[in-house]
């Protein structure tokens, strides 16, 4: 089953969204703002992104900008900034079985549907 970590206030998230409904498949849509991943479920992400943490995170968020920035942070603060801030969480995560990809152009999405 494809899973699919969604912000419906993003366009990018959104156009996942649409690509998945568009292929076909059958897909869940988790809504990661209000059911958060547990911590064991974003370091399994984590691990099919085949990253470290902090490129799971939106840099670019006033959350990280005034609180993170800067800070020599370890994986485990990183995770614990994600979890306690999921806005900080980069959107769309499309996973496939043990494939993952974030949406980013959303033209990714394809490369595990």
């Amino acid at each position: 089953m494809i899973t699919i970590y969604h912000n419906n206030r993003c366009s990018k998230s959104r156009a996942g969204v649409a690509l998945l409904k568009d292929s076909g498949k059958e897909f869940k849509i988790v809504k990661y703002l209000e059911d958060i991943p547990s911590k064991k479920e974003l370091e399994e992400i984590i691990s099919l992104l085949n990253i470290e943490p902090i490129g799971l995170v939106r840099k670019n968020e006033a959350i990280w900008k005034e609180s993170y920035k800067g800070k020599d942070l370890s994986n485990e603060e990183i995770l614990d900034a994600m979890l306690a801030n999921p806005k900080l969480i980069e959107r769309p995560i499309i996973v496939n079985g043990e494939k993952a990809v974030i949406g980013r152009p959303t033209e990714l999405i394809n490369s595990i549907i």
